[in-house]
């Protein structure tokens, strides 16, 4: 979905560095996060990015760099998107450290459309190479090789090596080097991060202790600081903003249950004219908005909070008086009837439906589609794209009505999502708003203030 660019072309030369890896699970979140807390502790200011459409990842970085880690992704945002959100982000930074997706060169279906290598490129960023070396040696080399020749405008410009088996394996694996090697982490370090269903824990469900001293002992951090400053500089149309008008204000659900969010949303909500309200569904009342925004999370680990919570009846009521509800995922869970399984729960009991949870994940990929109407904030023909990502699923009555028809994805069943009862509506998927999106949004918050 590509907005139409006006404002100033403006040069961006912040020092910036990508950490990808060969595939998923090959160590680079534990280099970006002990990189971001050594970078850190040096006193630099540190903007923290990921690439792809991800919350948790994010999470993490923001409680390390005390800045808002913020998505790059090409697929949902266009080049345009990724440049703006780069450069948004950056203000105010000593340097930028960009966590890569899946492997360097997974993209989109079977291309490398929108993989770390393709980011990399659109940010003009050298990017690292994290490999796993555990019982290798020469053929390090050829992995490497591979990676950095695969695609001829790559922007690797060395490698990390991952699972050390001890310094006469580091020994080895130095021989014959052609590619910078940038450091070699000992195999099994103590460090590691639990994880669950959708991924790892979130930032603030973690212990504070980062791996600093193992990344610092390990990896030549001031040459990576010395390849991160030959990054080019960077042309950037910026997209014109305008100052926040405040007409509306507008509930966002942040907790536990409630916790994924696109900083990029949140910014075009009040940019369009919304001031943000957050409070926790678990143990808040509603407070005094004109619409309410659930996004998705962990409902399904937090149920009897959500059941025994006060807003749950207080946003029943609201919803029943036409409160303008645009629900994701999770907040699409919350809002029917309740969850089901060895013990039951009630919810806010507004969309006619009910919902369960599933071993393995129902929906996995990008999505995209139109509003087709049914609700002031989904008016017809408005454009959307996002991602599904989750191990629930949701039930409907036979008479549920939908305000959102995929092109692309899943939803809630084949291709329809949006459940809509009254003014509130519930997505699988997790959108990356357009400023149209927003501004419908607010409209709709405008007109029920003004009944």
């Amino acid at each position: 979905m590509k907005e139409e660019q006006t404002g100033e072309e403006i040069t961006c030369t912040i020092p910036r560095i990508v950490i990808a890896g060969i595939h998923s699970g090959c160590g680079k979140t534990t280099v970006t996060r002990g990189l971001m807390a050594a970078l850190k502790k040096r006193g630099l200011v540190v903007q923290p990015f990921k690439i792809g459409p991800d919350f948790i990842d994010p999470s993490h970085h923001t409680r390390i760099c005390g800045r808002v880690s913020r998505n790059l992704d090409v697929v949902m945002t266009g080049e345009d998107g990724v440049l703006n959100s780069f450069y948004e982000g950056t203000q105010g930074a000593d340097i930028a450290v960009i966590e890569g997706v899946m492997g360097m060169y997974d993209g989109m279906d079977h291309s490398t459309y929108g993989s770390s290598a393709h980011i990399a490129r659109i940010i003009k960023a050298p990017l690292l190479l994290v490999i796993p070396v555990h019982g290798m040696s020469a053929s390090v080399h050829a992995i490497a090789a591979g990676f950095k020749n695969y695609e001829p405008d790559s922007t690797m410009a060395g490698v990390i090596l991952n699972k050390v088996g001890s310094p006469k394996h580091a020994d080895l694996l130095k021989g014959r080097a052609e590619i910078p090697q940038f450091g070699f982490i000992p195999k099994d370090p103590s460090f590691h991060t639990e994880s669950r269903h959708l991924g790892l824990f979130m930032g603030d469900e973690s212990p504070a202790e980062e791996p600093v001293s193992l990344i610092e002992e390990s990896c030549d951090v001031p040459e990576i600081l010395k390849v991160a400053s030959t990054a080019p500089p960077l042309k950037i149309t910026v997209r014109k903003k305008e100052n926040p008008n405040y007409q509306v204000r507008v509930g966002i659900a942040r907790d536990p249950a409630f916790c994924f969010y696109y900083q990029h949303n949140l910014d075009l909500l009040k940019e369009s004219g919304a001031e943000l309200i957050f409070f926790s569904p678990m143990q808040d009342h509603l407070p005094d908005i004109d619409a309410l925004y659930l996004g998705g999370g962990y409902p399904e680990l937090h149920p009897d909070y959500l059941e025994n919570g006060p807003a749950r009846r207080e946003i029943q009521k609201a919803c029943d008086d036409n409160l303008p509800v645009y629900g994701e995922c999770g907040g699409l869970m919350y809002l029917t009837e309740g969850l089901s399984g060895d013990q039951s729960y009630r919810w806010a009991d507004v969309l006619p439906a009910k919902t369960g949870m599933a071993n393995r994940f129902q929906a996995l990929g990008y999505s995209e589609g139109t509003t087709t109407g049914g609700t002031n904030i989904t008016t017809e023909g408005i454009p959307l794209r996002g991602h599904e990502f989750h191990y629930s699923f949701v039930t409907p009555e036979n008479d549920a009505r939908y305000g959102i028809r995929l092109s692309r994805g899943k939803g809630i069943s084949n291709g329809d999502d949006g459940m809509y009862c009254h003014e509130t509506i519930g997505s699988y998927t997790h959108a990356w708003f357009s400023r149209q999106f927003t501004d419908t949004i607010v409209k709709a918050a405008r007109t029920y203030k003004m009944r």
